[in-house]
Order: structure tokens, then sequence, then C-alpha cells
């Protein structure tokens, strides 16, 4: 595991998007709270080989580097926009390559965009019983934010940065860093 490593992955089919800035925003800041990296993927970045794959072996190399740096990550942190009341189909099929032990005791941080308030338990409903099937080890603070906490693509709710910066404390005392990062803009 790259202990230093913090990796973002958005479920989000567009750029610009709020849901990769928002899982970028938190992703950074548990990097600087464990003194490490960050790095942040969204479908866009999954290639051409990815749709059709079936099982790892059909990604391309750049892909498979993707889910290799996601597998040695000592932090995940995941997102995906609200369709639905659920997450996109293309970021539940990332997760469906995955062997189901790949992410056995990986601390993950849980966030969701939407539209409005009432997709908010997507977090609860939806990724924590995907990453649970997973027996990573899910931060107890999930993060939604809704349209109304971005002003041009860019986090500005106090409350949502507040819940953003208690999931980050969390996740970096489960890797053994006590944080005190503010998640200020």
């Amino acid at each position: 595991m790259s202990a230093k490593l913090v990796v973002g992955i958005s479920g989000n089919l567009t750029r610009p998007s709020k849901t990769r800035a928002f899982v970028e925003h938190i992703a950074g800041h548990v990097a600087k709270g464990i003194s490490g990296s960050s790095a942040t993927y969204d479908i866009e970045d999954l290639g051409p080989s990815f749709a059709s794959a079936r099982r790892l072996g059909d990604l391309d190399p750049s892909t498979r580097n993707i889910v290799e740096q996601l597998s040695d990550a000592a932090v995940l942190v995941v997102g995906s926009p609200t369709f639905k009341g659920s997450y996109t189909g293309l970021f539940k099929h990332f997760f469906d390559l995955l062997d189901p032990s790949s992410l056995k005791g990986k601390p993950v941080i849980l966030a969701a965009t939407g539209g409005g308030e009432r997709h908010s338990l997507i977090v609860e409903h939806q990724l924590r019983p995907l990453f649970g099937f997973f027996e990573a080890l899910t931060m107890p603070t999930a993060i939604y934010a809704s349209d109304r906490d971005f002003a041009n693509g860019v986090l500005v709710s106090e409350a949502i940065r507040a819940r953003s910066q208690q999931a980050v404390a969390e996740a970096c005392r489960v890797v053994g860093v006590p944080s005190k990062v503010s998640l200020a803009a």
C-alpha cells in the first residue's frame, strides 16, 4: 500500500464537473493531512477500453494503472452524481471490474452530489452498501452536497465544508495521522 497516496474516483460523465471538483477537494485535504499526494479520476479518464471491458484484463494499460493506484492507495475518496436516486451506471461498472477482496480494509470517504436534498440518502442507501460488499472501511461521516452548496462549480457551503473536514479527520486518524486540516477555500 502506498502510505502517501490518496485516490479520488468520480462517477461523473462530463467535464467540468461539480462532483469531480468535490472529490478532488476532499482528496486533496486528506493528502495534506497525511503529508501525501492525491490523484483524482473520473469516467472520462478511464479511456475507450473501459465501457466494453468485462474484466480487468480488457482494460488498456493507462486504465489498469488507475486501478493499481486505487488498490495501492492509503485512502480512497469516491463520489458520484445522483441519477434517479443512485450512482451512475459507469461508476458501478468500474467497481464491478474489481476483485471483491481488492478493497478489503481500505479507508474510504463516501461523497455524492445531486440537484436537491431529496437525493441525500444516496451515500447511505447506495454507496455504503456497495463498499460494504468490498469490506472496505467506510468512514462514519459521508458527505452529500446539492447544487445550492456550490457557486460556479466551487464548494461554498460552510456546513458541507465542516462535514467534509470531519470525514477527512476520520480518514487521517484511521491511517494514523491526527488531522488539524482546515477546509477553508
